[in-house]
């Protein structure tokens, strides 16, 4: 049998017995299964006799015990205990060992620990019964609860603060604002310790609490916003049902009265005064008034409009849509000497009305402006503004156009001095009286050349130029009849020489640079010298136009190709002017269609008879012989210079380039010698016997003994240069006789040699000897190609013998 204690307020205990017959237990232990024990179990079994079980209730145990000793919670037992102190207690589980302590031998169970249900409700454990010798169960362990036992230690709070709530101004009673609420830990399903109750401490002479709900309604219907725009009501929540001894807390709420549109808007002054200068462009901005409004939000959003008729004409009212101000702005131009002060009523007016609140009164209100004008000297004003003035275009000079009238607009009325802007009449046609502003003409008008001018007319106080105004005027040039009428065009005509009488050969019409009202009527007749005429006939057709027939049976280019007929031209006048004009009448060959072929001027062009086709083959065989004439000059040209170059050849063209010395003179296989040997007549060199050719020294003369120093020259202003200057003169006469040569020889100046060589040099004209110690013979012996060198210095060496002689 098992024992459950329970005690209160701290030690009393109750203990609960259950006493069941064997075989209910044994049926109890099958159906539990496994974990409360199997019959037969030798474990279970002592001394043969069958196990009895225990049945188990709850223990609780009181929170927040705050005695000096252990507080007992129960007792376990088995109905196997004999008190001989041989069984052994033990328990496991939450707190098991720490917060609860058992007896091993009795079976009591203390709480050692101060609990707090709010924390834990309850504590699951289990209980074992031990033999205490072998440590065996002699009871099947079994599970057990202790419950914490609530008592009113919590109290209410708020935890969804801070609260704030709002509600329209002027609401009526009992408008719902909003609902707080409060929890308590206590356990609501034990006593009243979590039974929560609501009431206001504070605000209650506005706001109300649903004790149960915790709903807040208004009180008053007359909250005003303008008056307090916010409350805080202090909320407060008792537990144990607001019975004595329950624990309560509280919270504020925080309840904003929110603006409707129940106040009109309010000019804070009955009348505004500004000022502005009469010369202020329209748009300009007079000056701002602002109507208040204790409303806040779209509630304040107003519109101002003007509501006199003057006010109205002469001003605008717009809303600055940021500050809410009115903007007074200029609309016609003002003038202080018409009016000096103006009177403006201006309303403001609520944009949002809400109908709930009309009968409160008229949501707008008005306001007096006046605008006081102040006078500034002005520029004169032309009066009237009329801008036309027309004058005949045959006026004398100086004759009057118009007059233009200016007044200074100022009180002072100053006087007006008159001027025209030269840049608008740069020929200056116009001119204009300073004083009384006459214009007149300046120079003789054409309306032909000019029907319009545009003139700009200045007005500017007589003592204050710089109060100027402009005036465009227009001038209007009236036509009179000073042109003739004249032929269109210089007109020509031709007739066939077969043509037949009453032939319409031409048709003429006039041009008059005139522009008479009644439009253009011109007269045509023949000339007064072409009477006698019996070949034309001129018929007005009487449309400004006139025709031109024949008169006569067929013409004769032979006799006369050309007939000149006078045509006079009248207009309509006044005063009726003429003019006399040629029409060229030529005759001319026709085909049988009438078509003109050919007439005796240029004038006519004669058809072409060859076709586009004929032309192009035609020019193509002209180009073609050009091209065949072209070359055939040049092949000839080159034919002939071929062959002047075979006739007369040039050692020149045989030299070309030579990268070896070769074999001298015996060396006759490099190039032609015979054309070296042809090309000069050396037997016409002065002195061409002098010196000894090879021959002289003997066929078995030794080379070597044949070379001697070369001589060297150097330029002395006594040496003898004829024989150069001879032979190159000859040269030049055979080369101008000969024109199919060309033109090899060159004349080339050089200014600058240049600085001197270290080297010596190894020309001989730079060698200067006076003695005549060296000896030029051996030159004959080096063959004819040298002979005429040979001779130069032979006769060189004669005229030295004899000087020294």
């Amino acid at each position: 049998m098992a024992k459950g204690l329970q005690g209160f307020p701290w030690t009393v205990l109750l203990l609960f017995c259950a006493i069941q017959e064997l075989g209910a237990w044994a049926r109890h232990t099958a159906v539990e299964g496994p974990g409360l024990g199997q019959p037969g179990d030798p474990a279970l079994l002592a001394g043969g006799r069958v196990k009895r079980g225990w049945v188990w209730n709850q223990f609780f145990v009181v929170e927040e015990y705050t005695g000096t000793e252990p507080l007992y919670v129960g007792k376990i037992h088995s109905d196997s205990d004999e008190g001989d102190g041989s069984i052994k207690y033990t328990i496991s589980g939450e707190g098991a060992g720490t917060i609860f302590l058992i007896d091993e031998i009795t079976g009591d169970i203390h709480a050692t620990e101060r609990l707090d249900r709010e924390q834990k409700t309850f504590y699951t454990l289990r209980a074992q019964a031990r033999d205490r010798q072998t440590d065996q169960l002699l009871e099947p362990e079994s599970e057990f609860i202790i419950k914490v036992q609530d008592i009113n230690d919590s109290e209410p709070r708020f935890l969804e603060g801070p609260y704030i709530g709002s509600v329209a101004e002027l609401s009526p009673i009992g408008t719902s604002v909003m609902q707080v609420m409060a929890s308590d830990a206590d356990d609501p399903t034990y006593g009243s310790s979590a039974r929560v109750v609501y009431s206001v401490l504070e605000g209650e002479q506005h706001f109300t609490v649903d004790s149960k709900t915790g709903v807040i309604r208004t009180a008053v219907a007359d909250l005003d916003r303008e008056t307090q725009d916010r409350y805080e009501v202090v909320i407060r929540a008792t537990d144990m049902a607001g019975q004595l001894g329950g624990l309560s807390g509280s919270t504020t709420v925080t309840i904003v009265v929110t603006d409707v549109n129940d106040n009109p808007p309010r000019f804070p002054q009955k009348m505004y005064q500004f000022s502005i200068v009469e010369t202020a462009p329209v748009g300009t901005a007079i000056g701002r008034v602002k109507a208040e409004d204790s409303d806040v939000g779209e509630n304040t959003d107003m519109t101002y409009q003007v509501k006199d008729e003057e006010g109205v004409e002469m001003f605008k009212v717009t809303t600055d849509s940021n500050t809410q101000e009115a903007v007074i702005t200029v609309q016609k131009p003002l003038d202080y000497e018409s009016k000096k002060v103006h009177t403006v009523v201006v309303e403001a007016l609520n944009k949002f009305v809400d109908p709930r609140f009309v009968d409160l009164g008229t949501f707008r209100d008005q306001t007096i402006v006046r605008v006081s004008v102040l006078d500034v000297d002005e520029p004169p004003e032309f009066r009237p503004p009329s801008n036309l003035m027309e004058v005949q275009e045959d006026a004398h000079v100086g004759s009057v156009v118009g007059v233009v009238t200016a007044l200074d607009p100022d009180t002072a009325n100053h006087p007006v001095r008159y001027a025209i802007d030269r840049s608008t009449d740069t020929e200056r046609i116009f001119d204009i009286d300073a004083k009384t502003g006459a214009i007149v003409t300046g120079k003789v008008l054409d309306r032909e050349t000019a029907g319009w001018h545009n003139i700009t007319v200045l007005a500017m106080e007589a003592d204050n130029h710089s109060q100027v105004s402009r005036a465009s005027l227009r001038i209007r040039i009236l036509d009179v009849n000073d042109n003739p009428p004249e032929l269109a065009t210089p007109y020509e005509a031709a007739v066939c020489e077969d043509a037949k009488p009453g032939q319409l050969i031409q048709t003429i019409s006039v041009v008059d640079r005139d522009e008479p009202q009644s439009g253009h009527h011109f007269y045509f007749t023949l000339a007064p010298e072409a009477t006698n005429n019996h070949h034309f006939s001129l018929l007005d057709i009487q449309d400004n136009t006139a025709a031109v027939h024949t008169q006569r049976v067929g013409f004769n280019r032979q006799e006369q190709d050309v007939y000149l007929l006078p045509i006079l031209v009248v207009d309509s006048g006044p005063p009726a002017l003429s003019s006399t004009g040629t029409l060229t009448i030529r005759v001319c060959g026709c085909d049988s269609s009438g078509a003109i072929q050919s007439c005796n001027s240029t004038a006519y062009v004669v058809s072409a008879t060859l076709s586009p086709g004929a032309l192009i083959a035609l020019l193509v065989c002209v180009l073609i012989l050009v091209v065949l004439v072209l070359l055939i000059l040049t092949l000839k040209r080159h034919h002939k210079s071929h062959l002047s170059s075979e006739d007369d050849e040039d050692m020149r063209d045989n030299v070309i380039k030579y990268n070896d010395e070769g074999g001298g003179e015996q060396d006759t296989e490099a190039y032609d010698m015979s054309a070296l040997r042809s090309l000069y007549d050396f037997s016409e060199i002065k002195g061409g016997d002098g010196g000894g050719g090879p021959g002289e020294g003997g066929p078995g003369r030794n080379p070597a003994s044949e070379l001697h120093a070369l001589p060297q020259w150097v330029q002395s202003p006594d040496l003898d240069f004829s024989v150069f200057r001879d032979y190159i003169c000859r040269k030049v006469e055979q080369a101008d006789e000969d024109l199919s040569v060309p033109p090899y020889d060159s004349f080339q100046t050089y200014a600058f040699e240049g600085s001197d060589s270290p080297v010596p040099s190894l020309s001989s004209i730079n060698t200067w000897s006076s003695s005549s110690e060296q000896d030029f013979s051996y030159l004959g012996g080096w063959g004819p190609r040298f002979r005429q060198l040979a001779a130069l210095y032979a006769g060189r060496r004669g005229e030295e013998d004899g000087e020294d002689s």
